[in-house]
Order: C-alpha cells, then sequence, then structure tokens
C-alpha cells in the first residue's frame, strides 16, 4: 500500500469511533484497491505458433522421476528483442537406460508469434533427463546463457551468440549429478558475477529402482498402486557454486551454511531480497518437510532463519508438500511477500511480509487457499494481467498420479488453471473462469513461466503439459490501462542485473519488484520487468538498486513503452510498445 492510500485508511480508522463505520471501510477499501476491474482474456496460440514438442513421459508413471519434469522458460537468444522459448524434454526409464533424451528443446521466435525448432542448430545437444530450465549470463559478455538441471546430471550451455551454444558443463564444474529440480541464479557475494544454487530432490538408484505399488514407503493410494517416493526414498543435498569469474564454479554449500545436511526433499529456489538490506536471501520450497529461507550475512556465509521468519511452516505451523514459489510486492507495502503451491488438501499459502516482524500466512484470508484445496499445484507467477498496477496470479494444476482417476474422493489426475485477480486489499478474487481458462482441456500442467512474448506490454503465460506439448497463452484482455517494461544491464553488476530492484512511482501508485533467473517450478520468467500503470500515462520516478549497490534515478518517462537501463548511463534505448499486435483478435 502506498502512502497516499496508508493516509486515506489511517483517517477513516480514526473516524470509524464517531459510527459511520460501514461507509468508511467501504471507502478505505477503494483507497486501497484498483481502480476498476478488466476482463481477463487468454488465448492457446501454442499450436499455430509451432510449439509441437511433446513432453516425454511415460501414461503410467511408475516411478517419480517420470511425473517431475517439465520446466519451461523464456530466453532472447539472438538479442533481437523478441522472446524465444525453452522447454525441458524430460524422459522415461527405458529412454534414459538407452541414452536418454535431449535436455531440451528451443523455439526461435522467427516472427511474431511464429516459432522454429533450432535445438540441433543451436549445438544443445546433450542427452539425459531434462527437468528445469534457467536464464542468466554467467560471464557476463551480453549474451543470455541456460542451464537446465535433470535427473543423472545437469548442463550449462554457453551462449556464443546468434543462438548457438558451447557445452561447457564439465568445463565449468557444474553436471552435479543425482536428482536436481529447480535451480537458481544471483550474485550473493556482490562480486559483479552470478553465483548458482542448485537443490536436491530425491536419490533413486537407476539400478535398483523402487517397485511400483509395493507395500512399503508411499506406494498404494485407498489400495491403489502408484509411484514409491518421496516418502521412503532418501533425499539429494543441495548445492551453492560460487562464480570465480573464469568460466569456473567453486562448491561452497557446506562453507556457506546452505547444503542441507538433512538432505531435505528439494523442489524449487529462488533469490529475493526479504528485509530490504540490497542483499539477495535464498529461499528453498521443500517436499513434504519445512521450507528454508537462508538470510544474506554479508561475508559469503547465510543464517538459517526459516522458522523463526514464519516462512517454513503454514499458519498451523504444519509442514507443506511445497512445489512452487513465486515472490512479489503484491499489496504495495514496499515488501516482497511469497506465495508457494502445495499438494491437494494442503492449500497454498501466501506469506505476507511484515518486515521485522517476519511473514504471516494469510493464505486463507487472502482466498488464495480455499480455491487451491482440491489440486496439486506446480507452477506460478505474480503477473499484472490486465496492467491495472496490482500483481494478480496464476497457477498450474495436475495430479502426479494418473491413477488418481482410480480413487474414490481424490480430484483427476488432469487438472485446471487458477487465475486470481488482486482486489487491492490482501485479497484475490477467482477469475478463472471470467478468463475462459476453464475451456482449456484440462492436463497434468507443470512448469510455468510468465513474459510478454509479443512486445505488446501484456504479460502472456507459458505452461508445460507433463503428458503434451506446451500451450503459449496470448494475453488478449482489452484494458485502456497503461504499462512499462524495463529491460536492465548490469556495468559494475552481472551484466544481466539478476538481483536489481526497480522501484516505479507514477501518480499515487508506487510498485517494486526484482530480477530473477528461477522461480515457479523449474521455470524461468521474462528478464525483463514489467509494471502495469493504470491510467497513468508518465512514469513520475523509477529508483534502480543495482546488485552492485549503485543505485539510479530516472523521471518523466512515457508509458507503453520498452526501456533498455544501462547501470550507471541511464536510458540506452527505448521501444513503444506492439500495440497494432495487442489489437488482433
Amino acid at each position: 500500500m502506498n502512502l497516499t492510500t496508508t493516509r486515506k485508511c489511517f483517517s477513516c480508522s480514526r473516524l470509524t469511533a464517531t459510527g459511520v463505520s460501514i461507509l468508511l471501510a467501504a471507502l478505505c477499501v477503494a483507497a486501497a484497491s484498483p481502480a476498476s476491474a478488466q476482463t481477463p482474456r487468454y488465448e492457446d496460440v501454442a499450436k499455430q505458433a509451432g510449439l509441437t514438442a511433446q513432453h516425454i513421459s511415460t501414461p503410467e508413471k511408475k516411478y517419480i522421476m517420470e511425473t517431475m519434469s517439465g520446466g519451461v522458460g523464456f530466453i532472447d537468444c539472438d538479442n533481437d528483442g523478441k522472446l524465444d522459448i525453452v522447454i525441458a524434454n524430460g524422459s522415461n526409464v527405458e529412454r534414459y537406460r538407452q541414452g536418454g533424451d535431449p535436455l531440451v528443446t528451443l523455439y526461435h521466435q522467427d516472427s511474431d508469434l511464429k516459432f522454429s525448432d533450432i535445438t540441433k542448430s543451436a549445438g544443445l545437444t546433450r542427452k539425459g533427463w531434462g527437468m528445469g530450465v534457467t536464464v542468466m549470463d554467467y560471464d557476463n559478455d551480453g549474451r543470455q546463457d541456460l542451464y537446465v538441471t535433470g535427473y543423472g546430471g545437469n548442463a550449462l550451455y554457453h551462449n556464443l551468440g546468434n543462438c548457438k551454444f558451447e557445452d561447457v558443463t564439465e568445463k565449468a564444474g557444474l553436471k552435479v549429478g543425482g536428482f536436481s529440480s529447480g535451480a537458481a541464479w544471483a550474485d550473493f557475494d556482490r562480486d559483479g558475477f552470478v553465483d548458482l544454487f542448485v537443490p536436491g530432490y530425491v536419490h533413486v538408484d537407476m539400478d535398483n529402482l523402487p517397485e511400483f505399488g509395493s507395500v512399503e514407503g508411499s506406494c498404494t493410494v485407498m489400495g491403489v498402486k502408484v509411484q514409491c517416493g518421496p516418502i521412503g526414498l532418501p533425499g539429494e543435498p543441495d548445492h551453492l557454486f560460487r562464480n570465480g569469474g573464469d568460466g569456473t564454479f567453486e562448491d561452497v554449500s557446506k562453507k556457506a551454511g546452505v547444503d542441507d545436511a538433512v538432505h531435505a526433499y528439494g523442489m524449487q529456489a529462488t533469490w529475493f531480497d526479504y528485509d530490504n538490506d540490497g542483499w539477495p536471501d535464498l529461499y528453498v520450497t521443500n517436499d513434504i518437510v519445512p521450507k528454508y529461507l537462508y538470510h544474506n550475512n554479508h561475508d559469503g556465509t547465510f543464517e538459517d532463519v526459516s522458522l523463526i521468519s514464519g516462512a517454513a511452516v503454514d499458519a498451523n505451523g504444519k509442514a507443506q508438500s511445497t512445489m512452487g514459489v513465486s515472490t512479489a510486492d503484491f499489496d504495495h507495502s514496499g515488501w516482497l511477500g511469497v506465495f508457494i503451491t502445495n499438494f491437494s488438501t494442503m492449500s497454498n499459502t501466501l506469506y505476507r511480509n511484515q518486515g521485522e516482524k517476519g511473514f504471516t500466512d494469510i493464505g486463507f484470508a487472502s482466498e488464495l487457499g480455499p480455491a487451491s484445496l482440491p489440486y496439486v499445484a506446480w507452477g506460478t507467477a505474480f503477473i499484472d494481467f490486465d496492467n491495472d498496477g496490482w500483481v494478480d496470479l496464476v497457477v498450474s494444476n495436475g495430479h502426479v498420479y494418473p491413477q488418481a482417476d482410480m480413487i474414490k474422493g481424490v480430484t483427476p489426475y488432469r487438472q485446471p488453471f487458477l487465475l486470481f485477480r488482486n482486489k487491492g486489499n490482501r485479497t484475490f478474487e477467482n477469475v478463472t473462469k471470467l478468463a475462459g481458462l476453464d475451456k482449456l482441456q484440462a492436463a497434468s500442467w507443470r512448469g510455468l513461466a510468465a513474459g510478454d512474448v509479443n512486445n505488446d506490454g501484456k504479460i502472456d503465460i507459458l505452461v508445460m503439459d507433463a503428458d503434451g506439448p506446451p500451450v503459449l497463452l496470448i494475453n488478449r484482455t482489452e484494458s485502456p490501462n497503461h504499462a512499462v517494461m524495463f529491460r536492465l544491464i548490469g556495468t559494475k553488476s552481472n551484466k544481466a542485473a539478476i538481483g536489481a530492484r526497480v522501484t516505479v512511482k507514477a501518480g499515487d501508485l508506487t510498485q517494486m519488484s526484482e530480477v530473477q533467473a528461477g522461480s515457479s517450478y523449474l521455470s524461468q520468467n521474462d528478464l525483463r520487468l514489467h509494471f502495469g500503470m493504470g491510467a497513468h500515462t508518465t512514469v513520475d520516478k523509477v529508483g534502480i538498486s543495482w546488485p552492485s549497490g549503485k543505485k539510479d534515478t530516472l523521471s518523466n518517462l512515457p508509458a507503453d513503452s520498452i526501456y533498455t537501463v544501462v547501470e550507471g548511463e541511464g536510458v540506452q534505448q527505448s521501444s513503444p510498445f506492439e500495440k497494432s499486435k495487442a489489437q488482433k483478435p
């Protein structure tokens, strides 16, 4: 909530005692809420766009690896200003034993919303079992690189330019091995080079696989045979790799205090500055057990503040089976809150960040929790779909057991999306049906990424079907609202500005966001930052806090443009949104 709104509501609370509480309470909500509601509209264009690659798995999914893959991401692999798409391919036990599958498929955006598969020509040929994707610029050469996690080994691809990549995994020391899940990057020591955190999930021996539906462990549900795990299987360790600046990385997990000595079931990591001290902190979602929050001590080490912060368990003090995570200043408080996705019956959780008071679970109070109870939730992102200046929320769902359709009382294997509108008062409205997303064919959805694919100033959504090709949901929302986007380039900071924080002020509207490499579930959002501006046509002030500690200020920027900003040098380029394309039916 911005200062103007806070003052209005403070006055309301004082006057409420005079007996006009109903009227004044309504005025308070109005002061805090978006000015008007737009009808959200999304169109799936994946097939006509050429996004046809099928995710590789098995219909039965007898083993836990066969149900966990499905990361997606946006990358601009040739710096042409248009988003390209990368998806993790998955695999199955039989194919993996025969050498595996290419870890990813890369689609280049040739023209507006037309893509071609350039995986082979791009040099993305390493085979294995792809799980998730992240995008960054690890060597500060101005080109976006790609890191892929998987079962049995990960891959670091160095971008040589023009969407040509070199596999530098072994040279860099980042193959890892085991079962890696949702990686994330940040410059945790602020030396100008991004570092890598890789969570480990479960240890599965390909030569000694747990028997499908065996009585040991969690291999049956109400008498129906299902895959085993994660309960009953040992966990994998987490890894923090420090970037040496010379193309190599050093495993500093134990020294930094983030090695996960108990080997919890790590799912997705994300970096964000939860305490506003200018240093990236680390959040890790875990399956079954409490989540981790590590505070950056500014000296290369971290303090585990998971439990004392309130961000490790739900409002009842219980651990959850958590998959995805997204962070945002969803209430305009100036603090980044956290949303996490969970297994069915546990409900998704929204943590309100109250600064020194820590995090408070407001999942049910926000109305996000009840709607999620039947579903197994995975990917998620805060997006401002109607450009009103308040970030909304999208969630992908899908069961892990294809056999769920045989179990009485259990939600089906194929499940819908959920889309929520931010009402501006720490509550959200379910607008899934209003947006027409309920009409999409249900599936067991996994990774989800958000970005402006056609550069029209509206955020689009990419989601992976665990049993089929991805869907690309283009935002067709008709709205008079304005927006602005920023592409940041570091100089003293890492070149991709991972970890940079941007604060945008337009009239009484103040917003804040950070550049992140790795979030949602196994996925990568657009590295450019998007801000809806409502009716405002000018950005009065932009404050940029760079990872190096440097701060820049911009002022009086016209809305409806993409701005390229260089650290210490200001705006280097501006490009208006593609308005004509935004109006196409």
